[in-house]
């Protein structure tokens, strides 16, 4: 059995994950509204990713007898006032994201929780992958779409993005 504090920052963070699916997933459906179909595909292998995240937290609490605490996720912001801005706050989101993982690990640092620690070691790693992918984007989109084919360019690169499950294997 986990930490009752533990258990709850992880049930916690199951909803942040999956809340930041349901971001991903309405960025990409404002970018297919837009005709860019390689920012939603970037965005859609994202929101893929994230609830792959949430998986891997919920098999870490069941693989620990713990129960499972779905609540609320809340609505996304879904207007954007440019291209580029949903860009910023998905960095902004990871950057929290990255935050919230952190308070995990610290909190099971300060009662020894070895076995959590492993655990979020991961997604420390990805966190770092997360971060560095959102400011590679807003970089690429600042340096190549002041222009038309610039911004062709750069949806078709985001359009080769493919989904990867996620190396962490919980059974």
């Amino acid at each position: 059995m986990l930490n009752p504090e533990i258990t709850k920052l992880i049930n916690e963070q199951i909803n942040k994950e999956l809340y930041s699916a349901y971001l991903y997933l309405g960025m990409a459906n404002y970018y297919a509204d837009q005709g860019l179909n390689g920012f939603e595909n970037w965005f859609f292998v994202q929101t893929q990713e994230e609830l792959d995240h949430a998986q891997l937290f919920r098999k870490y609490l069941l693989n620990n007898g713990e129960s499972v605490v779905l609540t609320e996720i809340a609505a996304p912001d879904a207007e954007y006032k440019d291209f580029r801005e949903p860009l910023v706050k998905a960095l902004e989101h990871e950057r929290f994201v990255t935050d919230c993982i952190n308070k995990i690990y610290q909190a099971a640092y300060k009662i020894n929780d070895f076995r959590t620690m492993q655990f979020l070691n991961w997604f420390i790693e990805e966190q770092g992958e997360e971060e560095m992918n959102a400011d590679d984007n807003i970089k690429k989109f600042d340096l190549f779409a002041g222009d038309s084919k610039g911004l062709y360019m750069l949806d078709n690169e985001m359009k080769a993005r493919v989904y990867a499950p996620p190396s962490l294997v919980l059974d």
